[in-house]
This record gives C-alpha cells, sequence and structure tokens, in this order.
C-alpha cells in the first residue's frame, strides 16, 4: 500500500459530522508529515468516497486550498453534516479523539 492509500484509508474512516486534522491524519496513517497528507488530498479522484473535506488545520480552521470549491464549499459540506463553527472555527467537540 503507498502512502496516499494510507491516507485515504485514514480520511475514510472519519464518520460524518466529525473531523480530523492533518496532523492527526499523518499520524494515524504512519507517514511522518501533514504536508503529505495536503499533497494526497489534492490527488483525490474521488471526494464522495474519500470525504477530505473533513480534514481540517491543527488550529481548527479549514484550509484555504480545498480543491473541491475552495474554503466556502468546504464549510457548505461540514455545516451540512451537523458540523456547526464558531466564527472561522471548527469546536473542540467535532474533532475526533484518535
Amino acid at each position: 500500500m503507498n502512502i496516499f492509500e494510507k491516507i485515504f484509508l485514514v480520511v475514510c474512516s472519519i464518520p460524518k459530522g466529525k473531523v480530523m486534522t492533518y496532523m492527526q491524519v499523518s499520524k494515524k496513517a504512519e507517514v511522518g508529515n501533514a504536508k503529505i497528507v495536503g499533497f494526497a488530498l489534492h490527488a483525490n479522484k474521488n471526494p464522495i468516497k474519500i470525504p477530505c473535506h473533513r480534514v481540517i488545520k491543527s488550529n481548527g480552521t479549514l484550509a484555504k486550498g480545498y480543491a473541491f470549491g475552495g474554503i466556502t464549499e468546504q464549510r457548505k459540506k461540514l455545516e451540512n453534516e451537523g458540523i456547526k463553527f464558531n466564527k472561522d472555527k471548527v469546536p473542540e467537540k467535532y474533532i475526533l479523539k484518535t
């Protein structure tokens, strides 16, 4: 299994209404670098099956470079899953504990 496949498996395990940070995904996938997670998510060819909108920055904000419609679209997708934002941040209660 290559690095991107490991990352995609972790991202697929994030349930609706929850998020993980790039750092959490990198640790769980054992890839060692959160930037690699970003590269993998940009290469995602199936954003419906691999819900990359559920990956956020460590400070609780959304990354500006969301590949499937930008930050506004990512926020809409998360809100449609029941996530309520506190200004521009995802509250900690929505961050999956790993």
